[in-house]
């Protein structure tokens, strides 16, 4: 009776050392502690970056010549990654899900080992009365009646399921056998790996990595202006507000401002909400509320230099805001644009008149009765929201979903649903226009605000109450010379 008690505490002995030794040795052996592990992919949080796509690092595409030798490259945009390339993190990550599958086997044999004891324990009682009646009976055979020999042979046949249990606790054993070896095996390979990273100050090698971003950054705004050839996945920042709305960081180039502002609702609204910094607005705190003068209508409002840019609610006005001050600068009257639904998006909400910026400065995107609801492309001066310059672009409004201005180019969807794609683009510089073909996730399937930030390069949505981050790559083409 004692020997198979103790086989399975033995069991479980070892099973509680193995695991003591993945808790507590196998993080320092791949240099992960205090370092939580998450898996690839699933990224729908983001808590202190704003690229948070963990399958997107640096992709700037090998450079080619053109006929007139100018130099032709492809720079996806932001890009933040570190170390995502080094052979040593995936065969890490292979380590990790290797120890994961025999933690997993761990439990179910400590739970499987636990039943079999308790169902031993159960079955002491009983092997008691039958060793007892065996001594009797071997110390005086002749006490053992035919009476007496029937309860004897009832008590072994309930003795008879013991008999799997065991053979389970055998097959158990062995199993235990095999994961040591593999645990041995990880052993030896994690200490192979740690010997040859011991080579490498990784502190050293992270400020490096960050100190290239730095230099990527800078590089990317000496790029200069680029084609719109592809739209990343959506990166789901935060679920918040009603089903329309807008958020926004500033969109001046520089800028060391790390504010975000969010606008729930298109109809009346006053209400702005400041955050501190994008880690602030995923986690909901640590912000201030704006109430303005005047209340806005639809969703297309852009923060430039520290001022918000609105349309006035049931008017073609344009206001600007200064979050400072906390006063109206300036407002003026668009002329001739509609308003209050004359000439919306394809999802209407008051998307009359869509504000925005890019690389060239402040843009309005509205219509007019004269150009019979086609959309009309203004730039802006910022101080006097005066019309520099127009442009009318023969695409009708109520067919766009949403637009967006990129290096003085717009770029419309042809819906706000899902399934849309980036259909149509209107080029400043040249006056002219292409249907282009550019796939867009519609992950949620009702986006109310589309707008890109020139100085993150990145393209922000709300989305059927979610706050949306896209990056984008921009295809340029570099003068030789360095023009």
């Amino acid at each position: 009776m004692t020997v198979p008690l103790l086989k399975i505490g033995a069991v479980l002995s070892t099973m509680a050392m193995v695991t003591n030794w993945m808790s507590q040795t196998l993080p320092s052996l791949v240099g992960l502690n205090g370092t939580t592990i998450s898996r690839g992919g699933t990224s729908e949080k983001i808590v202190s970056a704003l690229y948070p796509s963990p399958e997107e690092g640096w992709q700037i595409y090998s450079s080619a010549q053109d006929a007139d030798g100018k130099c032709i490259c492809t720079v996806v945009a932001p890009a933040q990654n570190m170390c995502n390339r080094d052979p040593r993190s995936k065969q890490l990550r292979q380590l990790m899900e290797q120890v994961q599958n025999i933690s997993q086997s761990m439990e179910v044999l400590d739970l499987r080992t636990y039943r079999d004891l308790q169902y031993v324990r159960n079955m002491e009682a009983l092997m008691k009365v039958v060793d007892g009646k065996l001594k009797t009976a071997s110390e005086n055979p002749r006490s053992l009646n035919p009476k007496s020999f029937q309860e004897l042979k009832d008590k072994v046949t309930q003795l008879l399921p013991l008999l799997p249990v065991l053979e389970q606790y055998k097959a158990d054993a062995r199993m235990i056998v095999r994961l040591k070896e593999e645990v041995r095996n990880l052993s030896l390979v994690l200490m192979a790996i740690q010997e040859e990273m011991g080579a490498y100050d990784y502190e050293e090698l992270r400020q490096r990595v960050l100190l290239l971003e730095t230099r990527l950054q800078s590089c990317m705004q000496k790029l200069g202006c680029g084609k719109l050839t592809g739209v990343s996945n959506p990166i789901t920042i935060r679920a918040s507000g009603s089903r329309f709305g807008s958020w926004m960081t500033d969109t001046m180039i520089p800028s060391s401002d790390n504010r975000v502002w969010s606008m729930d609702g298109y109809y009346k609204g006053r209400r702005v909400l400041e955050y501190h910094t994008l880690s602030d607005f995923v986690k909901g705190q640590n912000f201030v509320q704006h109430l303005l003068p005047h209340p806005w209508a639809g969703t297309g409002h852009v923060v430039y230099n520290g001022s918000l840019y609105y349309n006035k609610y049931q008017s073609n006005i344009i206001i600007k805001y200064h979050f400072r001050s906390r006063s109206v600068l300036v407002q003026r009257s668009l002329g001739g644009a509609g308003y209050n639904n004359t000439f919306p998006y394809s999802w209407g909400g008051s998307s009359d008149i869509d504000l925005m910026a890019d690389e060239s400065g402040l843009w309005a995107v509205y219509t007019t009765i004269p150009n019979a609801g086609n959309i009309v492309i203004s730039r802006l001066e910022p101080q006097t929201l005066e019309v520099l310059q127009s442009w009318d672009t023969g695409f009708p409004k109520r067919s766009a979903g949403e637009a967006f201005m990129i290096c003085g180019t717009l770029y419309v969807t042809n819906s706000h649903l899902a399934g849309a794609k980036i259909y149509f683009a209107y080029y400043t510089n040249s006056s002219s226009y292409e249907y282009t073909d550019i796939p867009f996730h519609n992950q949620y399937s009702h986006i109310s605000m589309l707008d890109y930030n020139p100085r993150e390069r990145v393209l922000y949505t709300w989305n059927n109450g979610h706050q949306v981050l896209y990056n984008i790559t921009l295809f340029h083409v570099i003068n030789s010379s360095g023009d």
